[in-house]
């Protein structure tokens, strides 16, 4: 792995004080429409569908509005199979590939279970292409109670009355360049530390949770989405992103203890997925194709292991 010490701002060894993250929050701009991009989409979801406002964010002179979307026809007692995107706003297809399943594959499982999605989490970030939300919070690392980011508090909040019915939840991110560019190098800094870069992974793969492995829905996933993309193969060090890999393609967090969106639920079957976008094989299509992909290799395994 490759280190950097420095950033344009603060001071090395020392953590950022608000002046700091007023700083950082100042180089920030917005680039991209979650009106356009996001809620015109939502606007013409297909009538099996239905969406909820759990919640508004009012960042920096803008409100957005938060959506959950599931059956219009919700199936009492039938399992929940959770999927949630635009955890971290920078990665695209995480929202896209969740708005793309809605729009054209949830059709085909409502009949049977039920299904709940955040297609995107943190809208400002979304906008300002960013990993944190203006107060230099990552989301993703504050599913926790009380949490310090209003995403992450926002969420788990609307998802308290589903949570001993949700059996699946699949959690869409993607792994960048930009990841060793900006955002690591931010983190440390943030923070008071020296930045250690990784390896940058050329490929799909998933992040399973070390508390509960599921192997075998791991690899469906997997099989899956290499109908699709290919997987990302381990370094030299027969790591990925710094972590061994525990299967192709799979490495594991202690989803809970980093308080990772991936561990609010205590569901069965869990897994993150980490999208390669800067790849040279890649596309913007393949990249929302990818997602989808593992929504239903996921789905699809599960339903096929609990008989449902």
């Amino acid at each position: 792995m490759n280190h950097s010490t420095t950033y344009p701002i603060g001071n090395p060894g020392q953590p950022w004080d608000e002046s700091h993250k007023t700083q950082w929050l100042s180089n920030q701009s917005i680039q991209r429409s979650y009106l356009e991009e996001v809620l015109s989409k939502l606007a013409v979801l297909p009538d099996c569908l239905d969406k909820s406002e759990y919640g508004q964010l009012d960042y920096v002179n803008n409100v957005y509005p938060l959506y959950l979307v599931k059956n219009r026809q919700w199936i009492d007692g039938a399992p929940i199979f959770l999927v949630t995107g635009g955890v971290h706003g920078y990665e695209t297809s995480g929202v896209q590939g969740a708005i793309h399943f809605l729009l054209y594959d949830a059709q085909d499982y409502i009949d049977k279970v039920n299904i709940l999605v955040a297609p995107c989490v943190s809208p400002w970030a979304y906008e300002t292409i960013n990993r944190w939300n203006p107060h230099a919070i990552d989301p993703n690392r504050s599913f926790f109670s009380p949490s310090p980011a209003r995403e992450s508090a926002l969420l788990m909040n609307a998802l308290a009355p589903y949570l001993d019915e949700i059996i699946c939840h699949v959690d869409l991110h993607e792994t960048t360049d930009t990841d060793n560019s900006e955002f690591r190098p931010a983190l440390a800094a943030r923070d008071g530390k020296v930045n250690h870069n990784w390896n940058i992974p050329d490929g799909f793969y998933l992040v399973g949770d070390t508390h509960n492995l599921q192997p075998a829905f791991q690899n469906a996933v997997i099989d899956a989405v290499e109908q699709v993309t290919h997987i990302a193969p381990p370094d030299n060090d027969g790591k990925i992103i710094g972590v061994p890999i525990d299967l192709k393609g799979v490495i594991n967090y202690d989803k809970k203890a980093l308080g990772l969106c991936g561990g609010m639920t205590n569901a069965s079957y869990v897994t993150t997925t980490e999208v390669y976008p800067d790849s040279e094989s890649a596309t913007p299509d393949m990249c929302i194709d990818a997602q989808v992909a593992a929504i239903r290799g996921a789905i699809d395994f599960v339903i096929g292991q609990e008989n449902i």
